[in-house]
């Protein structure tokens, strides 16, 4: 996908087959938040966020049962047939706690830097060392529940995708494509993301089940703290996340435009 806004990110107002699809989605998710291995594995934080990586059963093409992806985001980006489950993001009052193993320090970016990131760069080992390890075409949005403003919402820094691409093609696009994943990138990526910090807009992404948000791979983005007073039902705040591996070449998907 190319023709991206300055800002990274697109924004879908709701739509009816969105909004099919979200309900569809929501009715699978209330089952997988509750099996009790799903629990086990996916529910981090002290109770407070249920990562849920590939644990809504999504079809290839997006579908949820019966249900189609369609509306303008499924427009936006074309039919697929290679999409993994989606990921089952839930987040509930009191998030963020700190999470089994994090560091004071991490725990702290967390809750004050909405542990912001690129998705597929991936932090490894002790000290931990950050790898570009996937590239994504795209990461998609779309939530299932209502809450009000302050229940966590995603966050991103407008106009970050362009810092961080630079950083990585001065980093690794002069080198072979398939020893991008052995490169250290950790220095560089801590310096654009502090730059994005610096000089990119923070903007909370509120949305509702009906609409989507598509935003650019190499956007830095987080979730942020549950608000004081902040409402959701018991099912707290629900976003299923799509994010398909890239077909493109290594050098063609790090110099899109």
């Amino acid at each position: 996908m190319s023709d991206w806004p300055d800002c990274g990110f697109f924004r879908f107002p709701w739509h009816a087959e969105t909004f099919r699809w979200a309900q569809a989605a929501r009715h699978v998710a209330r089952r997988v938040v509750r099996d009790p291995d799903m629990i086990a594995r996916w529910l981090q934080c002290d109770g407070t966020w249920f990562v849920g990586v590939d644990a809504l059963p999504s079809d290839k093409d997006g579908a949820v049962g019966s249900v189609p992806l369609a509306g303008p985001a499924a427009d936006r980006i074309g039919p697929r047939q290679d999409l993994h489950p989606a990921q089952l993001s839930v987040t509930y009052p009191g998030y963020p706690r700190p999470r089994a193993g994090e560091s004071p320090a991490a725990f702290r970016f967390r809750l004050n830097r909405d542990a912001a990131h690129m998705d597929g760069v991936l932090a490894e080992g002790t000290p931990k060392r950050r790898f570009l390890r996937e590239r994504h075409d795209w990461i998609l949005g779309l939530p299932l529940t209502e809450t009000s403003e302050g229940a966590s919402p995603l966050v991103v820094w407008a106009g970050s995708h362009q810092i961080l691409q630079q950083a990585l093609i001065n980093a690794l696009g002069e080198s072979p494509e398939d020893s991008w994943p052995e490169i250290d990138i950790t220095e560089v990526y801590q310096a654009a993301r502090a730059r994005c910090f610096e000089d990119c807009p923070r903007i909370p992404l509120f949305t509702r089940p009906g609409e989507a948000v598509l935003l650019n791979p190499f956007l830095l983005h987080g979730v942020s703290r549950w608000q004081a007073g902040a409402t959701a039902s018991e099912e707290g705040r629900m976003v299923a996340y799509l994010r398909p591996e890239s077909r493109e070449s290594g050098q063609v998907w790090i110099r899109q435009k």
